[in-house]
């Protein structure tokens, strides 16, 4: 089945690119895992995209549309942040390197994270918040990304 782009409303388009980074940073841990590269070369690309994206990435989605709105849409995105932030610290207390499994494990949940906010949280946000509302979540994360780092881990496990 063929799926059309989403139209984003402006104002949040730059989470949903961010949601492709997102989506990026698990295709990378699944090809790394299909190469066999030794899980203790991915451990620390985990740690260095939950400090660099990821847990600012969810901070903002929380502060600026979920406490907005604080339905059970909203609830559930923040129970799956949760979870992925446990998964994350699983990952990085692990001492002799995360296990295969725990790094699918923390990709597929990311994953379905991602598609889950793309597909149904978003629209829903964009339904139920008037455009003021949005012109003014958007002029923050358009501030807040003005100096967003770009993912520049130097070990680039997924292609070697």
């Amino acid at each position: 089945m063929e799926r059309k782009p989403i139209k984003r409303s402006k104002h949040i388009v730059s989470l949903s690119q961010e949601h492709h980074t997102g989506l990026l940073f698990c295709w990378k841990i699944r090809h790394g895992l299909r190469k066999q590269v030794d899980t203790s070369r991915i451990q620390p690309y985990v740690a260095y995209f939950w400090d660099n994206h990821l847990r600012q990435h969810f901070r903002e989605e929380e502060e600026l549309l979920f406490e907005k709105v604080n339905d059970d849409y909203c609830g559930k995105a923040v129970k799956q942040h949760r979870e992925l932030s446990n998964l994350i610290r699983q990952v990085e207390s692990s001492t002799s390197g995360p296990t295969p499994d725990l790094l699918n494990q923390l990709a597929d949940q990311l994953d379905a994270h991602i598609r889950f906010e793309e597909r149904e949280l978003f629209p829903h946000l964009e339904a139920v918040l008037d455009e003021q509302e949005l012109i003014s979540i958007g002029a923050i994360l358009a501030q807040s990304h003005e100096t967003q780092a770009k993912d520049t881990f130097p070990d680039e496990f997924w292609i070697k």
